[in-house]
């Protein structure tokens, strides 16, 4: 899957946990997730001052915080692990680290309880 096929995917099944998502997928939205994350805060930085409430880039964490929970759930369903694996975020440090390496896990080769394999 392409960086633009990803993002459109990942936004047209902004609230969709179920099914699978590959790596590519996953990756590719949250890196364009991070950069317009970064650009916004530079603007933000640049418009309002750096010792403002960051406006901008606080709209596009809360506007894309359910696609990324989705995608992540997603791709958690492509190593045959729950989404729910995701409460790990809750655990400070070790959970991300967690999941950074559950979400870099490769793809279950065949159909598990999430769906079929993802291309």
């Amino acid at each position: 899957m392409s960086f633009g096929d990803s993002i459109k995917y990942c936004f047209s099944n902004y609230a969709n946990f179920n099914g699978r998502a590959g790596r590519p997928q996953f990756w590719y939205f949250l890196l364009f997730t991070w950069i317009v994350g970064a650009i916004l805060t530079i603007i933000d930085s640049a418009v309002f001052g750096s010792s403002s409430f960051g406006v901008l880039s606080t709209i596009w964490a809360l506007a894309v915080l359910v696609p990324v929970w989705a995608v992540g759930a997603r791709r958690l369903h492509d190593t045959g692990k729950s989404g729910w694996m995701q409460l790990l975020l809750l655990i400070p440090c070790v959970g991300f680290i967690i999941l950074i390496v559950f979400w870099s896990m490769p793809t279950t080769p065949a159909a598990n309880n999430y769906g079929t394999e993802t291309i």
